[in-house]
């Protein structure tokens, strides 16, 4: 009997616990309390079981969509002065710093022996001017040939182009603005002996100041020329400009594409190379805010966020950041209907049901007094 017993012990367990339960089950047709208790303690005991999760649901908002990215500003031409002709500096017509007109003289070389030079060109060419109108009364009657006429043609043009190039030399003694700017170098004194080449002088066109930056390759397409956007210099000042530069070629190295927008500057206020945060407005889309912390990537690499629907189920909601700001971001691809898990996403996964516990309750039972305490 008691090999019998050791043999089927595991079988009359079994049974046993079979038994157990449907006394159990019949129990509930003789009292109405014992069932709602019992069906009580089945839901509690499934939400033991299942992970629990704070949730919210987003309020979405209108918001502007618009490209950000960071630049700088850069003068809207800058030009560099060099010397075409040698000699010595003799007269300065501006210093560093100074706003100058278009054709002021920035600086004038001496003349050394370009006025001789050119007296004596001059003279050349009266005397081979002579010379062509005897060539043309002999060839008239016929007392010489074509080719001597030809010959003293030529003397007369080269002549001719020897006092143009002392003219060249002569204008080019004096270095005008070419436009109305700052002179921001000079790097010549009165004295200086200046070379063919030689730096005189840089001048900046300040008014409009452009602000420089690049964007990718997916931001590009959504610019045209002529957009209006905002700029947040590091010295404070909010300036707005119009877009009307946009890069047809992307940098090789970075595969970027340079944007310019202009920046009205009449009274010079706004000073080159300074570091800004450029914003380029694109229309408004309905979207929602969420904290950076509850960001995720799917198998997929797809950005998203965890969440779950009406029936408790953690689904990934793939978004797109419209707007990044100091305390969040602003995202569109959330449904209306779906809650946001703010505590817990690290602990799913997509399709799992968990217990979703609104972030409301959670903050009302901490407000909660202590039933326990002493009053």
């Amino acid at each position: 009997m008691k090999s019998f017993l050791a043999t089927k012990q595991s079988l009359l367990i079994a049974m046993g616990l079979i038994v157990a339960l449907t006394v159990w089950l019949l129990s509930g047709q003789f009292g109405a309390d014992d069932s709602r208790t019992g069906s009580t303690t089945a839901v509690e005991e499934l939400r033991e079981l299942l992970v629990t999760v704070r949730v919210r649901s987003p309020e979405p908002r209108r918001i502007s969509r618009e490209i950000v990215f960071s630049g700088r500003t850069e003068p809207a031409r800058a030009v560099t002065l060099r010397a075409e002709t040698g000699g010595r500096v003799i007269t300065l017509g501006a210093e560093r710093g100074a706003e100058v007109k278009e054709g002021d003289v920035i600086a004038r070389l001496d003349m050394r022996d370009r006025r001789a030079r050119l007296e004596e060109a001059r003279a050349l060419v009266a005397q081979r001017e002579l010379e062509f109108k005897g060539a043309e009364r002999l060839l008239s009657q016929k007392f010489q040939s074509e080719i001597h006429l030809a010959g003293a043609q030529t003397n007369l043009a080269a002549a001719r182009s020897l006092v143009k190039r002392i003219q060249q030399e002569i204008d080019d003694t004096k270095l005008y603005a070419p436009f109305d700017g700052v002179l921001v170098e000079r790097p010549v004194e009165f004295g200086t002996f200046v070379a063919v080449g030689d730096k005189v002088a840089r001048i900046l066109d300040q008014d409009p100041m452009l602000l420089t930056g690049t964007v990718t390759q997916q931001e590009v397409r959504r610019l045209v020329l002529g957009d209006r956007g905002t700029a947040k210099l590091v010295t404070g000042q909010r300036v707005e400009g119009e877009v009307r530069y946009i890069a047809s070629e992307a940098d090789p190295a970075t595969r970027t594409f340079r944007i310019e927008m202009a920046v009205p500057n009449p009274i010079g206020a706004l000073l080159s190379g300074v570091s800004a945060e450029i914003h380029i407005p694109l229309g408004s889309v309905t979207a929602y805010h969420v904290s950076p912390a509850l960001l995720s990537l799917n198998e997929a690499d797809e950005l998203g966020i965890m969440a779950v629907n009406s029936q408790n189920v953690v689904q990934f909601q793939s978004i797109r950041i419209v707007r990044a700001t100091a305390d969040g971001l602003w995202v569109t691809g959330i449904p209306n209907d779906v809650r946001i898990i703010t505590v817990g996403q690290g602990f799913v996964h997509d399709g799992e049901r968990v217990n979703a516990v609104p972030e409301g309750e959670v903050a009302a039972a901490d407000r909660a007094p202590d039933s326990l305490a002493t009053p």
